[in-house]
Order: structure tokens, then C-alpha cells, then sequence
């Protein structure tokens, strides 16, 4: 058995790891990178494999750094299916339908000046039409049932607790006369969230490929996520501003949906209109109404009163593009909702280019924020913002809640591992910065992990023993 480190080896994003027997190849997720654009464009563009060569994908969650190529996929020649849960195939109908509008509007905007310098114009990475085949290769796989995807390879999903549908991914690979356990993490979510169940523990694995995006910290334990949206609600309220969230539309939306509707049954929420701005938010947010078999018992019990853990009286969703943009002339106070999480793109980044200079304004940033985007750029305070082609100066308040983060923190993983039993012979760490990687690599060897890589960008890994019979090489490694 092989495995190849296709993406997210050295960086958070664009996960794509192959895995290779003599009976087949499985890829484990097929994300979009996001970064540099001029990097991220160069990347996405250039599928590291080939795609007419693979057996099967198997898809741990929906979001778009892991999700994000897969028509991409489809297109370079991918004949084999595509197996995830109900849930996971639910959102991504809807999150590969809306990252074929950004591609095909990103490439619309550029080629206007691209066209104007005389140059020839850029193709979308891919477009619309492209969702569709690529659903059709999609296949259900319930949590807890095992599949045979190529002989002597049987893959089980177990619930992530990340997002909804997410799931961590089990082989369990029989080749040349040994049985090994592969376990691939995906992305490991956290236990005690709101909505969703906590991690399954899965024991017996031989080899772990982990991912490491909190891997050298801890989310901080004393924030009080309902007192820090209050107080900030109370502050907007008070100058009549707004509060400009920045979210991931699967995931933390509905989170936050959740604590605010728990603050205005408390009482504690000042009156004043709450803005999801974000179709693929609410669209989002149906999904999740329609998947409560992955609900923990808090969530459930709100279904059995008859009510939803989302529903809130004064929430408005936003789908009209002119509707979004007269938000942006309304009188304060009030709060908005609205994606991408990393500002990198979506509706969000209008609510900045018109809120950032304003010093009553607050902006919250209620998740990770990866190298050389936006968010991050917000995060650390740089004065100086290019926001939709133009330069503006930050001058709004900035806010972090890692609280609601659904990765699990460097403890919070190693707690976890702890729980697998005995350690596994081999861990691969991926998925995570540099200095995360590094970190949790070592807190694995000190768990008495045989053997701990970080993995390069198109890093080959051999397990077990050279393979049956000779084959050629992958494309484009």
C-alpha cells in the first residue's frame, strides 16, 4: 500500500491523498486550495493525479477546501463513484452549485481587465453544468456500514463531529497476505459543540493520516461564547452600529444561529434585526433541518418541542443581491451574517468594504484564518485592507472567538488518540501550518506512534512492502 500526499501536506488547505493497493486507487477528499490567488489559481487548475486511473473517492465532509475540485475531478475523467454520507451529498448539491457561480463570476470580473491589457481571457475552473455530472457520481454511505471500493479495500464512515455529515474515514486494506487499518481524520471536530454529536472513537487503527490545523495550541477555555455575543450585541446596539460577522456558511452559521436564539429566549439580546446574508447560508441551514439523525440529544429535544435549534424570530435571510447591497446604506443598529469565513469571497466581503472604516463598528471573526487571506490580515490588524480592488483603512473594532471553532485543539486531539488504544504504527500529519504540524507531530511520537511524518507536497509513502505487481507512476507526480 501506497499513499500520496496530493494536497493539504504542509498547508490547511486543499485536501487530496491517494491511496494505493495493487487492486486500485481511492483518493480521500478533493479539496480546493486557497491562498496567493495567482498560487491557488496555478494549483486548482493542475490535478496532481490521474483521474481516469482511480478506482473510487471517498469524501470525508462538505467543505470546500476538501470538496472544492471535485468537479474538476469529474471532468478530467473520473469514472468511478463518489462515496459519502446522505448528509454530505446534501450540502454538497448546494456548496459545488455556489463555488461554480464564484468561479464563474471570479474569472468574469478578471478577464474585464485581462481583456482591456489585450490578453487572452482565463476559463473558469469550472462552471455550473459541471455540478451535475459530478453528483451523478455520488454514492450514500451511512455511518457504521462498511463497503468494499476496490477488492481487499473496505471503507467505513464514522461521524467527525465537525460538521454536519462529516465523517472519519476507516480502510481496512488486505493486500500480499497482511490486513492493515488506515484512519483518516478528515477533519476531527470537537466534543461538548452545540448541534452535533461528539467524535466516534475508532480503535485498531495501524496508520493515521491526521490533520493538524490547532495541532501547536488550545482554544481558550474561559470565553463564554453567549456573554461575548451579548456583550458585543449590547456595545452595537448602544452606537447604533453594526456587528459584521464573517462565517463559513456550513457549520458556523448555524452555530451561531443556535447561541443567538438561545440569548434571545434568555432575554439577553438587544432588539435589533439580524441579517444572514447569504444564500448558501440558508440553503445551508435547510440541509441541516433535514439531517437530524446527526443531531446530539439537545438539538433533537428542540425538534421534539416542536420548535428548531435554528429558529429565531427577527433573523432575516438575505437572497436578494439588491436587498444585500441596501444593507449596506441601512441605519445601525444591526447584526449580519455573512460568508465567506476567511473573507476571501461571497457577499461578506461588500459588508466590509462599506464597515471597516467606521471605528463603531465591530467585526467578529468566529473562526480559523488561514496564511495569506483577508480574515487573516483583519485578525492581526493591518491597517491597510485591499478589499474588491480597493485600498481602506481598518479602523472598525476586531474581535476573535476560537470557541466556536470546529476543530479539535491540540488536547482536544491528543485526548482523542488517547482514546484509540494503542497507538498506531505509522501517523502521517497534514492539513495544518507548518509550525501545527511540527507540534503535533511530536506530542504523537511522545504517545508512542512508531513512526511520525510531515509530509511534503506529493510526498509517496510505502506501507508494508512493495506491491504485487509493477504500475505505472502517477500522472503528474
Amino acid at each position: 500500500m501506497r499513499i500520496h500526499f496530493l494536497g493539504a501536506a504542509g498547508t490547511t488547505t486543499g485536501s487530496m491523498h491517494m491511496v494505493e493497493t495493487a487492486a486500485g486507487r481511492v483518493l480521500l477528499d478533493c479539496g480546493l486550495f486557497q491562498g496567493h490567488r495567482k498560487e491557488a489559481f496555478e494549483r486548482n487548475r493542475h490535478l496532481p493525479l490521474d483521474a481516469q486511473a482511480l478506482s473510487a473517492c471517498v469524501l470525508s465532509h462538505a467543505h470546500i477546501d476538501h470538496s472544492g475540485n471535485l468537479p474538476s475531478l469529474v471532468k478530467a475523467g473520473l469514472r468511478g463513484p463518489i462515496h459519502t454520507t446522505p448528509a454530505t451529498r446534501d450540502l454538497c448539491a448546494i456548496m459545488l452549485a455556489d463555488s461554480a457561480h464564484m468561479q464563474e463570476s471570479d474569472v468574469k470580473y478578471v478577464n474585464k481587465q485581462r481583456q482591456a491589457e489585450g490578453r487572452r481571457p482565463f476559463e473558469p475552473l469550472y462552471t455550473a453544468a459541471d455540478v451535475p455530472p459530478t453528483m451523478e457520481r455520488f454514492r450514500d454511505l451511512p455511518y457504521g456500514v462498511g463497503r468494499e471500493v476496490v477488492p481487499g479495500v473496505a471503507v467505513t464512515l464514522h461521524d467527525a463531529g465537525h460538521i454536519l455529515g462529516s465523517a472519519l474515514v476507516v480502510l481496512d486494506v488486505a493486500e500480499s497476505g497482511r490486513r492493515q487499518r488506515l484512519l483518516y481524520t478528515g477533519d476531527l471536530g470537537r466534543a461538548g459543540m452545540p448541534i452535533l454529536r461528539d467524535p466516534e472513537v475508532v480503535g485498531g487503527a495501524d496508520v493515521l493520516i491526521t490533520e493538524s490545523t490547532y495541532g501547536d495550541r488550545q482554544h481558550p477555555r474561559e470565553e463564554d461564547v453567549q456573554a461575548i455575543l451579548a456583550e458585543l450585541c449590547r456595545k452595537v446596539a448602544e452606537r447604533r452600529s453594526r456587528l459584521i460577522i464573517p462565517a463559513f456558511s456550513v457549520g458556523r452559521t448555524q452555530q451561531l444561529l443556535y447561541f443567538l436564539r438561545e440569548l434571545r429566549n434568555a432575554g439577553r439580546l438587544p432588539a435589533m434585526p439580524v441579517y444572514v446574508d447569504s444564500p448558501l447560508s440558508t440553503k445551508a441551514t435547510e440541509v441541516y433541518e433535514r439531517h437530524p439523525e446527526c443531531y446530539d440529544q439537545a438539538a433533537a429535544a428542540l425538534l421534539g418541542d416542536g420548535d428548531g435549534p435554528f429558529c429565531m424570530k427577527g433573523v432575516r435571510c438575505v437572497a436578494d443581491v439588491e436587498e444585500s447591497k441596501r444593507l449596506n446604506g441601512a441605519p445601525g443598529p444591526m447584526l449580519v451574517i455573512s460568508a465567506s469565513g476567511m473573507c476571501e469571497g461571497g457577499r461578506v466581503l461588500h459588508h466590509l468594504k462599506h464597515g471597516v472604516e467606521n471605528p463603531d463598528n465591530v467585526i467578529l471573526l468566529v473562526g480559523f484564518q488561514a496564511e495569506n487571506t483577508l480574515g487573516r490580515r483583519i485578525q492581526e490588524g493591518q491597517q491597510l485592507l485591499r478589499i474588491l480592488g480597493g485600498e481602506y483603512h481598518l479602523r472598525a473594532e476586531v474581535h476573535s472567538l476560537q470557541a466556536l471553532s470546529a476543530h479539535a485543539d491540540r488536547e482536544e486531539m491528543l485526548a482523542y488518540f488517547r482514546r484509540m488504544g494503542r497507538p498506531p504504527r505509522q501517523a502521517f500529519v497534514v492539513h495544518g501550518e507548518p509550525p501545527a504540524a511540527a507540534a503535533l507531530a511530536s506530542s504523537l511520537r511522545e504517545l508512542g506512534v512508531g513512526t511520525v511524518v510531515v509530509p511534503q507536497p506529493g510526498q509517496i509513502e510505502e506501507l508494508g512492502g512493495a506491491p504485487e505487481t509493477p504500475r505505472q507512476p502517477v500522472a503528474g507526480l
